[in-house]
């Protein structure tokens, strides 16, 4: 089975990180001084250091003392790989560029129209207009547990199948999205009493009748993250959430594009930024990373059924 491909990632999203083809090709490149493959060498660099920084969290959380088991680790680690390799595309968190800058100092051949490449390609992704509903903003804290999130995925899943139908969509993509929006369900919008609104997709309450709630938010103008108060819809259930989502999409023609895309993640995502959904600049490169979660989360979650499943005495066989 195929991480990639279960998660539906396209050919213009990041590789896997067991793909070792490209390899060659990279170190020839890179001794021609092509700045592509200098600038590809940056990125691999920030990637192991992202990898780094994965792993030093996960230590200092520790396995779940009740569900962890060797083979929950096993897969939490491949996707800390390829959560590595995906964060490091594309503007990445910064490293490269960084190491890009250095390399041009130095006067390594090839550094300066590498960073004059990559410095370009910024400044045409920061003048991209944002609009739309704005991203909820980053809690500082700490990544959510295995055990989290299989709980909100279980808890979830029958709403997300029934919408999934509903919009032609893949329920682990709409998964993926409701986590990405929530922190896993850490961070749904709160009224002033503290009850949850039961938003799951950051639905702003604009031409909203029903009830809504006041919540801090975090918006993209111009490429840069800026903090600010918006008004949220609030539902009875996470259910009346979902059915209202469905409705969003399927009225609004803005939102064609993310429709009937089956386990597509990257064009469900990449059609509603069109749309205006989101203004983070990101948002489809974080939402293929959470979905590659969820698939993760679901195999060992079906891993831990199977070893907690009897086994017969007559065939041996679940």
């Amino acid at each position: 089975m195929s991480l990639v491909k279960d998660a539906a990632l396209p050919s213009t999203a990041a590789p896997a990180y067991t793909d070792l083809a490209g390899l060659s090709a990279l170190k020839q490149g890179a001794a021609g001084h092509d700045p592509s493959a200098i600038r590809r060498v940056a990125q691999e660099f920030e990637s192991l250091f992202t990898r780094m920084m994965l792993k030093s969290m996960r230590d200092a959380v520790g396995p779940d003392p009740m569900f962890g088991s060797d083979q929950e680790q096993m897969y939490q680690g491949m996707a800390d790989d390829q959560l590595s390799v995906q964060l490091s595309r594309g503007r990445g968190l910064g490293l490269a560029d960084m190491l890009m800058r250095q390399l041009q100092k130095l006067g390594v051949p090839g550094a300066a129209a590498a960073a004059q490449k990559s410095s370009t390609a910024r400044a045409g992704s920061a003048g991209a207009a944002a609009y739309g509903a704005v991203q909820r903003a980053a809690s500082a804290s700490p990544p959510a547990s295995s055990a989290q999130q299989a709980s909100f995925i279980q808890g979830l899943w029958p709403e997300a199948q029934q919408a999934g139908q509903a919009l032609g969509v893949d329920p682990r993509n709409l998964i993926a999205q409701a986590a990405l929006e929530t922190n896993w369900g850490r961070n749904v919008p709160q009224g002033s009493g503290g009850a949850t609104s039961n938003n799951l997709f950051g639905v702003k309450a604009s031409d909203w009748k029903g009830p809504a709630v006041a919540a801090t938010t975090q918006e993209y103008q111009g490429g840069a993250a800026v903090s600010t108060n918006a008004q949220f819809r609030a539902y009875a259930s996470p259910a009346e959430s979902f059915r209202d989502y469905v409705a969003l999409l399927r009225d609004n023609p803005r939102y064609a594009a993310a429709l009937n895309t089956g386990a597509d993640v990257h064009a469900f995502a990449a059609g509603l930024q069109r749309g205006g959904y989101a203004t983070d600049p990101d948002y489809v490169r974080k939402m293929s990373a959470t979905a590659l979660n969820v698939t993760l989360a679901q195999n060992v979650s079906q891993l831990k059924s199977a070893d907690a499943a009897p086994i017969t005495g007559n065939t041996g066989t679940l």
